[in-house]
């Protein structure tokens, strides 16, 4: 295996040259920079990345704890990780929680995951890991999770306090939606919501409630149900907001697997949609666009806020510390068949 001395003996410079030629550090003639480059590739010389790591103390690489990998959330985020990652020359390191499989919809149960984190977090500095990126399967506060490893640590579709976190922006998202909807002429819109305790779900009735009174559409509490993010509570809750003596014209449930059951429900009972019922969603999962009629939601940026994810902590690394604020990515809208004018 050729070493840094052969090269420099065989294109006669330095190896000092050698050196600022593959590291960049000094100016060196384009002339002498291409005889050494061409020494290098016919050599196939290899630099040891090790031993360059405990001169630099860097290993440019990063390690990407996902809570679950199956999640829909996931998969696009590490991709945007990955896309931002090559572009600087960084590599990955990825763990896989499976927390889904481990405790399902109990978000909060801490205390059942703990030490599947801490195994994580030590596996990854044990690696050599420059910096982390915690990748949530629902965005809430995971404060006091992670303890301090002098590795800095970035969270996305989650947050933990005096830490970096990159989540999109659900209040603008839903007050999108809403004035969407309303631009559409309905003045009675029902919303199905997610569970009570999710940050998402308050976040989401705080942009819709927004929209209704800048919108001076009538408020209606009503036309206000709380789900559990799944179909059966979609198709329930529906019926119920139908049976009403004024129903909705529209409704936004709050994720597109609710919407899914709004969809069923209206089916069901002979509503027909769009042309009785606007219905949206929320996500933008990859099967709202097969389904009849097809689903207008709100499409969560999801590959950006890997790529966002992985600046801010290349950022950390590279200013020593330092933390630039920047804007929440934010939420399209994606017109499909599922919602139409106001009825009448």
């Amino acid at each position: 295996m050729a070493s840094i001395k052969d090269i420099a003996a065989k294109a006669n410079v330095s190896t000092a040259t050698v050196s600022y030629v593959l590291n960049g550090t000094r100016n060196v003639s384009p002339k002498t920079r291409e005889r050494v480059l061409k020494v290098i590739e016919e050599m196939q010389y290899k630099p040891n990345t090790i031993a360059q790591s405990l001169k630099t103390k860097k290993t440019d690489t990063i390690g990407v704890i996902a809570e679950d990998v199956t999640v829909f959330n996931t998969p696009e985020i590490i991709d945007g990780i990955h896309d931002c990652a090559e572009r600087h020359d960084l590599h990955i390191l990825l763990v896989n929680l499976r927390l889904h499989k481990r405790i399902g919809r109990s978000f909060h149960a801490v205390d059942r995951f703990r030490d599947v984190v801490l195994s994580a977090v030590d596996e990854l500095v044990g690696k050599q890991v420059d910096g982390m990126i915690y990748v949530g399967v629902h965005s809430r506060d995971l404060s006091g999770l992670v303890p301090p490893k002098d590795k800095p640590i970035v969270y996305t579709y989650c947050y933990a306090d005096n830490a970096v976190s990159v989540n999109y922006d659900d209040e603008r998202a839903a007050y999108e939606a809403t004035q969407y909807l309303a631009g559409l002429g309905h003045r009675r819109i029902g919303v199905i919501s997610g569970l009570i305790d999710s940050i998402p779900s308050r976040l989401r009735f705080n942009g819709f409630y927004q929209a209704v009174m800048d919108c001076g559409l009538p408020f209606d509490p009503g036309l206000i149900k709380t789900g559990d993010w799944e179909t059966a509570s979609g198709e329930r809750l529906t019926r119920e907001l139908m049976a009403l003596p004024e129903p909705p014209t529209a409704i936004l449930a709050m994720n597109d697997v609710m919407a899914v059951g709004v969809l069923r429900a209206a089916q069901e009972i002979g509503v027909r949609v769009p042309q009785d019922l606007s219905v949206m969603g929320f996500d933008n999962r990859e099967f709202s666009d097969y389904l009849t009629p097809r689903l207008t939601t709100m499409e969560i940026p999801l590959h950006e806020l890997g790529v966002q994810s992985m600046m801010a902590l290349n950022r950390i690394i590279r200013d020593n510390g330092a933390i630039e604020e920047q804007a929440k990515p934010l939420c399209k809208l994606i017109v499909r068949d599922s919602t139409g004018p106001a009825p009448g």
